[in-house]
């Protein structure tokens, strides 16, 4: 069990620099298609790998 935690790794890295790449968006625009910063950040954070992928298909705006 001790040597396995070096199978996760690369799927951590990946869940960190989805949610914080998702995050950064958030912070740095202003429009969405649905909802708020508020709630955006809410969700991106709370859901982290999931809510940073619904961010992207469903909130982020298409005309930037």
């Amino acid at each position: 069990m001790g040597d396995n935690w070096i199978l996760f790794v690369p799927l951590i890295v990946i869940e960190l620099g989805v949610t914080v790449t998702a995050l950064i968006h958030v912070l740095t625009h202003d429009r969405y298609r649905f909802g708020n910063k508020g709630i955006w950040i809410t969700i991106v954070l709370l859901f982290q790998l999931i809510g940073s992928i619904v961010y992207f298909v469903l909130g982020k705006e298409d005309n930037e």
